[in-house]
């Protein structure tokens, strides 16, 4: 069966950095299942996954617009020193959870001056083509229900929080 509209696809997957760094892998866990078609992952690799089969290899690079999209300026922003615990060196490179309009986001600490730090709320990944190393698990035809409510459902059913 190949991966098409209304399929689930379980799948491992390495995610590396152009070079070369692991960003986020599925080895040594269990595969990651998803339903085709709904967004579920990234534009590029939902691309790159149509048609493929159980038992599929393959590698593909994702450009930044068909991932986490290109970087943002306008997310950058300074925002007072006082607004940090003030028991933390904050340092760049720094990732902290903040309240969004949409709910939580992650912001990356990427300048300290002396009363300010300037925070950026750009994905993580935004701007940085994805090099995903991919194996196919397996492949199944959705359930009504997964249809339905647009994702996955696990084993032995599905509860919503």
């Amino acid at each position: 069966m190949q991966i098409a509209e209304r399929t689930v696809a379980s799948f491992h997957y390495t995610l590396t950095s152009p070079d070369g760094q692991v960003i986020d892998s599925s080895r040594g866990r269990e595969p990651l299942p998803y339903l085709h078609g709904v967004g579920q992952i990234v534009p590029g690799l939902e691309k790159a996954m149509a048609g493929r089969m159980a038992g599929d290899t393959f590698q593909v690079v994702v450009p930044p617009a068909e991932g986490y999209g290109e970087s943002n300026p306008e997310m950058l922003q300074a925002v007072p020193r006082a607004a940090f615990p003030q028991d933390i060196e904050i340092q760049p490179g720094m990732q902290f959870e903040a309240q969004g309009p949409m709910g939580p986001i992650t912001v990356v600490v990427r300048e300290v001056a002396e009363d300010s730090i300037t925070i950026d709320a750009n994905h993580p990944l935004a701007g940085m083509p994805l090099h995903f190393d991919i194996e196919i698990v397996e492949v199944r035809e959705a359930t009504v229900e997964e249809v339905l409510h647009g994702h996955v459902h696990g084993p032995g059913g599905h509860h919503h929080g």
